[in-house]
């Protein structure tokens, strides 16, 4: 049986090595490259072809979300693992939808980060068990619907994607410049997402975008 090849994506020398060694010794996997920003994990993943790619959602000067989505979108066939720090459920929402199959935090054990190898490589999901209850969470929040937008917010939402201020947005909607920041306000806790970036990113994800941008 082929073993399963990985690729390694973080900034930090001693983390990928660290990484390597605990992969290499296992009979089934074969670390097929290293990388240390974007565009390197592209070239990665264009020349040796590794069918799991461990990714650090903090990459320096990269945003690794944004790498997952390139990754997914231009290799489909590849399993995505987030390796990551970040615990805040913004961001394990924003990986799996970025087209992460998995989501290990950094000082897991390394047997939960084999567990997640062998496990996307099998075209399952994974989860580590500390930001499970996130995503659980997530989940009855949008089946009990307070996710659910208005169509004033979703056109408070454009706004903000296309880079608005509050008073530009207001002038265009014809309410005030606090009736938008109340109205973000009210976006990002219905979502559970902080900050103009998460809101873009959302609306990037569910089809928002101003059709002007």
């Amino acid at each position: 049986m082929s073993p399963i090849r990985i690729g390694i994506v973080d900034d930090h020398a001693l983390v990928r090595e660290g990484l390597r060694r605990i992969l290499e010794r296992e009979r089934d996997f074969e670390v097929v490259g290293e990388a240390s920003g974007a565009a390197a994990a592209r070239a990665l993943v264009a020349s040796a072809r590794p069918h799991v790619v461990l990714v650090d959602i903090g990459l320096g000067d990269d945003d690794g979300i944004t790498l997952l989505r390139e990754l997914k979108a231009h290799h489909p066939e590849i399993r995505l693992v987030a390796l990551t720090m970040y615990q805040q459920d913004e961001t394990v929402r924003q990986a799996f939808l970025a087209g992460a199959a998995g989501y290990v935090v950094k000082g897991a054990a390394g047997a939960d980060l084999l567990t997640a190898v062998r496990a996307v490589a099998a075209n399952q999901h994974y989860v580590h068990p500390t930001v499970a209850g996130v995503l659980v969470v997530d989940s009855l929040r949008w089946l009990r619907g307070s996710g659910r937008l208005s169509p004033r917010e979703v056109e408070i939402l454009r706004q903000v994607t296309a880079g608005r201020t509050a008073i530009d947005a207001g002038r265009r909607l014809g309410i005030s410049a606090n009736t938008v920041r109340r109205h973000v306000a009210n976006i990002g806790s219905k979502l559970g997402i902080r900050g103009r970036v998460a809101l873009a990113r959302y609306a990037i994800e569910h089809d928002l975008v101003p059709e002007d941008h």
